[in-house]
């Protein structure tokens, strides 16, 4: 190919790359259930294969598309495979993955509504819907979209210290507790907040805040002359899909006039479920909430969100009037995004989501999430029968941890955790499944989060069935 200093392809240049973009994205979401989902690669292994400097003479398209395919692509670890159970998978759907193709492809400018119109309403529209799902306020309630959760955390605590302390934070606390998400720590941190104003508070052995520690904590802060400012809830931990006691801490936030902030980026989508929707009773209370479509929403990265109960709150808080945008402010029914988070520059977000919704339909939403958080209790029911494995935390909203300890073992819990671990380890280098695990109560203990629709009790089975396995092969060392 030519050296183009247009950066262009022709018509039928584009068209069949185009179409090879397409069907490899087609393939890929039809038979990804028969690949492993797990990638291994060591940096030299990836320095060998990608490390060059930047070329100066083109290359053929079809030729770098078909490196990428074949050398990147498949380099990755399958958050969308049936059997990848840990951290918190990424399903996603293909309505999704296209609407977003369009919206870079257009290169759509989602930050103010002179920009574009329609994107600005699409985001106003689905921003409503989440409102509405959430029992948030309907005329006065408002959101973003995000990157993710860890920025809808980061504008929800920003937007808290504006509204409760203004300019003068320097006596500002700020409550949390010891299973809350790490993007809230680092989002306190990258506010500057010092290491006396940052209150961990314990939990209890279902890993819901202690009520009691809370109101202490707060009394005690106030007299010595500090500035109780906001509390951070979670709505599904992501270690074990706790949700904190939200009626209840709603309560103290009043009495308090302290800013309620709740972290639901994993377990907000239960909502649609029935029993989900009971788990997550006072999630309508709060003063801010961060969802995250990309996790339980199916949607794909990036994509969070953040609702508060008065938009103005977020437009008092990020507003700023630079001279070059003096000419397209527009009125106050034409919402510029950029006013309500930190991003200036904006990608279409609100797409994705508003297509796959409207595709699928809600209702498909309802049974997808209802149907994973009976799996999760389905696989719980299956290993309280079985004599080789222990309950650690129970299934709550999809999440359920649990570790090989058949009856009659006389190992100690050394030899216990190191068992774990080595089932984890020989699983992930098998690449049938990404079970990794975590620490509950100090413990090694293996953790399955189970919101893939996709994935079914077979997918489980299977899984535990080579988790014995190894373990058999490990006890017989």
């Amino acid at each position: 190919m030519n050296s183009n200093a247009k950066l262009e392809l022709t018509k039928e240049e584009m068209t069949a790359y185009g179409y090879k973009v397409v069907d490899a994205i087609v393939e890929h979401f039809d038979t990804q259930h028969t690949k492993k989902p797990v990638a291994f690669a060591s940096r030299e292994e990836m320095d060998s294969l990608f490390l060059e400097q930047a070329p100066e003479q083109p290359s053929d398209a079809k030729q770098v598309l078909d490196f990428v395919l074949q050398e990147v692509m498949s380099k990755s670890a399958i958050v969308s495979h049936p059997k990848s159970y840990s951290f918190v998978p990424g399903p996603s759907n293909y309505v999704s993955a296209m609407a977003d193709t369009l919206a870079t492809g257009f290169n759509i400018f989602s930050g103010g509504w002179a920009a574009s119109p329609a994107a600005a309403e699409l985001e106003i529209i689905t921003i409503g819907w989440l409102l509405k799902i959430f029992g948030f306020p309907k005329k006065k309630g408002g959101g973003i979209f995000t990157s993710g959760g860890s920025m809808a955390n980061l504008t929800a605590i920003v937007t808290a210290r504006r509204i409760k302390c203004g300019d003068d934070f320097s006596k500002a606390v700020i409550y949390l507790s010891d299973q809350a998400h790490s993007s809230n720590i680092k989002a306190i941190r990258v506010l500057g907040f010092r290491k006396e104003q940052i209150q961990i508070i314990p939990t209890d052995g279902d890993f819901k805040v202690s009520l009691n520690k809370l109101k202490n904590c707060i009394a005690k802060d106030r007299l010595r002359g500090m500035q109780p400012f906001c509390y951070v809830a979670t709505a599904g931990t992501t270690n074990t899909g706790t949700v904190d006691p939200l009626t209840e801490i709603s309560k103290i936030c009043k009495q308090e006039d302290i800013w309620f902030h709740i972290d639901a980026a994993y377990g907000g989508a239960a909502i649609l479920a029935k029993n989900g929707k009971q788990l997550l009773k006072g999630i309508d209370k709060a003063d801010s909430l961060t969802v995250d479509p990309h996790k339980w929403f199916y949607q794909p990265y990036e994509m969070g969100c953040l609702l508060v109960r008065d938009h103005k709150w977020l437009k008092n808080t990020f507003t700023e009037k630079p001279e070059y945008l003096r000419d397209v402010e527009g009125n106050e029914s034409e919402i510029n995004f950029y006013d309500h988070g930190i991003q200036l520059t904006r990608r279409f977000r609100a797409l994705k989501f508003y297509m796959s919704v409207k595709t699928f339909g809600l209702s498909a939403f309802r049974k997808a999430i209802t149907y994973n958080i009976q799996l999760a209790e389905k696989v719980e029911t299956i290993l309280r029968k079985s004599k080789k494995w222990e309950i650690i935390s129970p299934a709550t909203l999809a999440v359920i941890n649990f570790r090989y300890n058949p009856i009659g073992n006389t190992w100690n819990e050394l030899q216990l955790d190191a068992m774990n671990q080595y089932i984890s380890s020989q699983v992930i280098n098998s690449r049938e499944a990404l079970l990794v695990t975590t620490l509950l109560n100090g413990h090694v203990v293996l953790r399955m989060c189970l919101i893939n629709p996709r994935t079914t009790l077979d997918d489980v089975k299977e899984t535990l069935a080579l988790c014995e396995e190894f373990a058999t092969q490990k006890a017989a060392l």
